[in-house]
């Protein structure tokens, strides 16, 4: 009853106060207001308010409505078909090892993402995983028009393809500059989530993130990453800014179901644009080599520690004998505090601006050396898997062999056979591993062919390590390898 008491009283000074602000706030006389007079004017413009507010969502609502309908017919839809063999076993290979008692099933499999129209003439922007290893590729456009598609070039390290189709006028988006984009600006994602019943779906969400890096996708990672939904289906699609411009190819999400957890990232679309242009016009992708190994960013206790008023930049921890680096006269311990003028704040960014330069360009390193800051001009050169795995020592191949746990050969035709691989299966196999590497902790087996480092295509043994070696000395820390283990694809990721 005490309780009641209190709340009661609470209330009622609560009513008090407020009675008591709106009579002082009140300036009309007593005796002049009329009992039945109309509300205050601060009510009566109520209606000019929420028309106000009603015309600013409707201007808004118009205005993503106008860039769907712009950019939307600039979209397709990616189907793909592909024939799989797979080796059989016999009931009689229990009784004879002799590969003549297997039959081969051959079947086909069907895969669908997305892409989005660049020029008129018929150029088409999407990922490589969305037609990797295809028979047949087909796009369907926003009219319902069925076309055949050619492959023009594709980049493994980035994700990026480019298609072709035979049309004329064709809608094509307009390109906008990725190095632009801000945190929290509105974008949409367009694409054929889930099937080819929901195609040209357009899902709205912001910028989370820019520059996005060591997810282990791809050997070159600066996604952006947005909340517009994105699921299995979209790889591929447009990622489009409020002024109907592509800024990013729609590639991946990062969930716990395998559906859009408001995580998914886009390729930059100054990125793509690049790789593009180099697939169209030489048919590959060369990317800038430095010839530096990560050593560590700087933080604060080494920024104390080397004399610098604040921590930025990265320590050069190995400088290839005779690369670019080497001869331009970089050495192990320097810092590089700015690349062509910019300032260099991870070794992640650092070497995805390195990697989407031309090989044979000259840049410009800031660099901090015992006390000094120096400026070094650096020719770069073209990063080649096999020559860095030529030039190691059988010394530093046997380290790299130890440290990764596990030890690959050639391919052979035997091999092939042994294992009831379709004759086109390329690839290093696995030859030895040991059951206490962490290899072999993620799943990887002895007969597994590695098909690609990074989604880097590797075909024999010394482009395997170099690879391997490569995304060492550019300090990856894990990286994805593709599998092929009988006959299916299999993704494992490895600590280096």
């Amino acid at each position: 009853m005490d309780r009641l008491k209190l709340a009661i009283a609470v209330l009622f000074a609560f009513a008090s106060f407020f009675v008591g602000i709106r009579l002082a706030t009140d300036t009309t006389p007593a005796e002049e207001t009329p009992v039945n007079r109309e509300l205050p004017r601060y009510y009566s413009g109520s209606d000019d308010a929420e028309s106000s507010s009603v015309n600013l969502l409707r201007d808004f609502n118009d205005a993503i409505v106008n860039i769907a309908e712009r950019t939307n017919p600039t979209v397709v839809t990616i189907t793909t078909r592909r024939t799989v063999r797979v080796r059989q076993q016999s009931p009689f290979s229990f009784f004879f090892d002799d590969p003549r008692f297997d039959r081969e099933r051959e079947f086909q499999r069907d895969g669908l993402g997305s892409g989005v129209v660049v020029s008129e003439d018929g150029y088409i922007l999407t990922n490589n995983h969305v037609i990797q290893d295809a028979d047949e590729i087909r796009i369907i456009t926003y009219t319902g028009d069925e076309l055949d598609a050619e492959i023009i070039g594709t980049d493994p390290a980035s994700d990026i393809a480019v298609l072709k189709v035979e049309a004329n006028n064709i809608p094509a988006i307009r390109l906008g500059n990725s190095d632009n984009i801000r945190v929290g600006e509105m974008v949409l994602a367009i694409g054929s989530p889930l099937g080819q019943q929901f195609a040209h779906t357009v899902s709205k969400g912001i910028i989370s993130a820019s520059g996005r890096s060591a997810l282990g996708l791809n050997a070159y990672e600066n996604y952006i990453q947005t909340d517009a939904a994105i699921n299995p289906g979209n790889s591929g699609g447009p990622l489009i800014n409020v002024d109907g411009e592509l800024i990013g190819i729609n590639t991946a999400i990062a969930s716990r179901s395998g559906g859009s957890q408001g995580i998914g990232f886009a390729i930059p679309v100054n990125m793509a644009r690049n790789v593009m242009e180099a697939l169209i016009t030489d048919g590959r992708v060369a990317r800038g080599y430095l010839g530096v190994g990560f050593g560590a960013e700087v933080d604060r206790t080494m920024a104390r520690a080397l004399g610098l008023e604040r921590p930025r930049g990265i320590v050069v921890g190995e400088v290839v004998p005779d690369g670019p680096a080497y001869q331009a006269g970089l050495k192990e311990g320097d810092v590089i505090l700015r690349l062509n003028g910019d300032e260099v704040r991870s070794w992640m960014d650092f070497r995805v601006e390195i990697g989407n330069r031309n090989p044979g360009e000259s840049v410009t390193l800031d660099i901090f050396r015992d006390g000094e800051r120096l400026t070094k001009v650096v020719e770069l050169g073209e990063l080649q898997p096999e020559e860095v795995a030529d030039s190691m020592s059988s010394d530093e191949l046997d380290e790299l062999k130890e440290e990764l746990g596990f030890v690959v050969e050639e391919l052979t035709e035997s091999i092939r056979q042994q294992l009831r691989l379709n004759e086109n299966a390329q690839g290093v196999v696995v030859s030895d591993i040991s059951q206490a590497s962490r290899a072999h902790r993620q799943g990887l087996r002895r007969g597994d062919v590695i098909t690609q480092v990074a989604n880097q295509p590797v075909t024999i043994p010394n482009e395997f390590y170099g690879s391997i070696r490569a995304l060492k000395q550019e300090g990856t820390d894990a990286v994805l390898l593709r599998v092929n283990r009988q006959g299916n694809n299999v993704f494992i990721a490895i600590e280096l």
